[in-house]
């Protein structure tokens, strides 16, 4: 779920949304901005959001929260600091931290993440300086998977943020992924798949082709009735 980077959810919304999917669905949920990239009261964010989300944890509905920091959100001591407070105001919640920029790869940051039990992000995106490269690690309990498609000529320069995500992978791309896909299978406990390549339905295409490839079924039926924000 995406809008609660943008508003802070609330126990209403989310039970609302525990009882519109069916038994078996699981949510992920973005870390409100306030958390990420707009920090003030980092502690009172968290008591806010740890609220919201309740109904998802009760009901058993909660796959995991999505810490995405922003490209500008570079490694230094106060970041990694920021890192520890996140998660120790967070504390037993299916954390997972994504990093936009390469700084973050060093090994006294995977070593925070395990100490701490916080999921690794991996990401696909385009092949550029100061962006993440692929490394398909496991870090904690949660394995996760996000591909952001690897428009280059949008990447920074498009004229809305959606030409960025304007990306249809190839089949040969997403073969070249199944070897790390089953390599984070084999030693997480829960390994989730996202697309946000989402321009013109293209993710959905994308995650279905995936899926194939994976060997998987096709998820329940969406609801009939009802928004799911």
């Amino acid at each position: 779920m995406n809008y609660s980077y943008y508003t802070m959810p609330t126990a209403s919304q989310t039970l609302k949304l525990t009882r519109q999917v069916p038994e078996n669905f699981t949510f992920t949920i973005k870390a409100h901005r306030s958390m990420t990239h707009q920090p003030q009261d980092l502690k009172q964010a968290c008591t806010d959001f740890k609220k919201g989300i309740e109904p998802l944890l009760e009901s058993g509905k909660l796959g995991c929260i999505l810490w995405q920091f922003p490209w500008s959100f570079q490694y230094s001591a106060a970041s990694l600091a920021h890192i520890r407070q996140l998660s120790s105001l967070l504390e037993g919640l299916p954390n997972v931290v994504e990093f936009r920029h390469c700084s973050w790869l060093r090994p006294e940051v995977e070593g925070v993440l395990r100490e701490n039990q916080l999921g690794y992000c991996t990401v696909d995106e385009p092949d550029l300086p100061g962006l993440m490269p692929p490394v398909a690690k496991v870090t904690g309990k949660i394995a996760y998977v996000h591909f952001h498609g690897r428009n280059r000529e949008k990447w920074w320069q498009s004229r809305n943020s959606s030409e960025r995500y304007d990306y249809l992978y190839s089949t040969e791309e997403l073969a070249a992924w199944l070897p790390k896909i089953q390599q984070l299978k084999s030693t997480s406990e829960k390994t989730f798949i996202f697309f946000n390549n989402c321009h013109m339905g293209q993710a959905a295409r994308n995650a279905l082709q995936l899926q194939e490839m994976l060997g998987q079924l096709p998820p329940d039926p969406p609801p009939r009735q009802g928004s799911l924000f």
